[in-house]
This record gives structure tokens, C-alpha cells and sequence, in this order.
């Protein structure tokens, strides 16, 4: 895959938009359009961060809502992507499991809310629980169709170079599935991230999504508005760190091919 390469003014348009519905917002706030208790402005929202960061409360919360994502996430990771690579390999099996991966792939995460309540109690592994099932099944399928979508001629070139499983798999099956795992891997770290928050409102005593239900019941909203930007600045920073997976050397190998 060819990066385009952005002149410095076109980089800038970001900033350019970010700065515009800034003023956008200042402008509403201002004019009010709607109670400042229900719309707060940017300055209050500014000073709404500075007693969360001085309170402690904002640190403490999102260490409690990576601790979960993370965990959740890896787990559905290192479990996910072995099936997937079997299940891709082994057509009888692809057979037999694919309908079943199918149906958990298209409930909703939040569906297994009451049981993780029920199982788990309220805490970290609910919230775990939520997001190892809402990751867990598009990794496997992405994981898959990645496999299938190999080259057969990869395998028999390594094949005549005596290339043998570990071999295989290292240096042929993994780079060449990586650009589409990778992408997968990001928008699973999306939906993840927004199920913690969900979760975090129902089942949890403490984390982002807490601190925004407790916003709410608290008519906080420059609380609720704090927790808004934090959690979609995370979670842009989640896939900018993901998107730096694409860099690597092996990884390279498969978007070039």
C-alpha cells in the first residue's frame, strides 16, 4: 500500500476543522441557544477538567477503564487470532464452527450485560467479560478471511525452499495476513472502547463511563462533557498506536504485496 504524501497546508486542515467547531461551539454557548446547564460552554468544560485533574478522580478513572479495555482486548486477542488462523487452515472445522461465530459475532455486546452482572457482580470483570466478548469474534473472523485470502503460491514457494511450520508461519502466513488483522485489530479496539464505557455506566463503581453516568445523575454536564472528550481523545490515540503496527518491517512485506 503507497502512503500519500500531504503537503504541510493540507496537514493542517484538521486543525483548521478542530479550531472551527470550537468556535462553533463558543458561539452556541454564547448565544444561548440552550441553558448553560444543559449546554455548558468551552470555558466551563475547561474548568470541569481542572477540579477532575486536581481531585485526582479523571487519572483514577482512566486507569480503571485501560486496565479493562486492555485486558479484555488482549485476551480476545491471543485467544482470537490462534482460531482464526486454525479455522482458516482447516476447512472442516471452518464448516462446522463459522454458523456458530456468526451468531455471537452479530449480538449486540450489551446483550450479555444482565449475565455479566449476574455472573461477575459489579467491577473489573464484567467489564472485561463485555469487551473479551464483543472483541473476541471479529477478531477470529477477521483473522480467518485473512488466511483464506493468502496466495497459495506463498506456501509453495516456501514449501520448495524448505521452509518448515514455525518457518511458515513466521515469515510467510503472518506478514502476509497482517495488513488485514491490523485493520481489524483497529476497529475492534473502537468497539471495545465503547463498550467499556456502557458497561463502566451499569456495572461499574468507578472508570470514564461511571464518571459520566455520575455526571448526569450529578446535571454535571461540563463533568459529562470532560469525559466525552477524554474518552474520544483515547481513543484516537488506541488507533494511532495501532496504525503504528503497519510500520513494521514484516508487516510492510504484506501491504507491498
Amino acid at each position: 500500500m503507497r502512503e500519500e504524501i500531504l503537503s504541510p497546508k493540507t496537514r493542517l486542515l484538521p486543525l483548521v476543522v478542530l479550531m472551527g467547531a470550537l468556535a462553533l461551539w463558543w458561539a452556541l454557548a454564547a448565544a444561548r441557544v440552550f441553558p448553560e446547564s444543559l449546554f455548558p460552554s468551552p470555558l466551563a468544560v475547561a474548568r470541569g477538567f481542572g477540579e477532575e485533574i486536581r481531585t485526582g478522580r479523571l487519572f483514577n478513572d482512566i486507569v480503571a477503564s485501560l486496565f479493562r479495555v486492555t485486558t479484555g482486548f488482549l485476551l480476545s486477542v491471543v485467544t482470537g487470532t490462534p482460531l482464526g488462523l486454525w479455522l482458516g487452515h482447516q476447512a472442516r472445522a471452518r464448516a462446522a464452527f463459522l454458523p456458530a461465530i456468526n451468531f455471537f459475532r452479530n449480538l449486540s455486546p450489551l446483550a450479555w450485560i444482565p449475565f455479566a452482572i449476574l455472573w461477575f457482580g459489579i467491577g473489573d470483570v464484567p467489564a472485561i467479560f463485555l469487551i473479551f466478548m464483543a472483541s473476541f469474534f471479529p477478531i477470529v473472523l477477521a483473522t480467518m478471511a485473512a488466511y483464506s485470502s493468502v496466495p497459495s503460491v506463498y506456501f509453495r514457494v516456501a514449501e520448495n525452499y524448505g521452509y518448515n511450520n514455525r518457518e511458515l508461519l513466521t515469515e510467510v502466513t503472518l506478514p502476509a495476513i497482517m495488513p488485514q488483522v491490523i485493520t481489524a485489530l483497529r476497529v475492534t479496539a473502537g468497539l471495545a472502547w465503547l463498550v467499556v464505557v456502557a458497561a463502566e455506566m451499569i456495572a461499574g463503581r468507578d472508570g470514564l463511563g461511571f464518571a459520566i453516568w455520575d455526571a448526569r445523575n450529578g446535571l454535571r454536564m461540563d463533568l459529562l462533557v470532560v469525559g466525552m472528550i477524554v474518552i474520544g481523545l483515547i481513543g484516537v490515540a488506541i488507533d494511532r498506536l495501532l496504525v503504528q503496527l503497519t510500520r513494521i518491517p514484516s508487516v510492510r512485506w504484506g501491504y507491498e504485496n
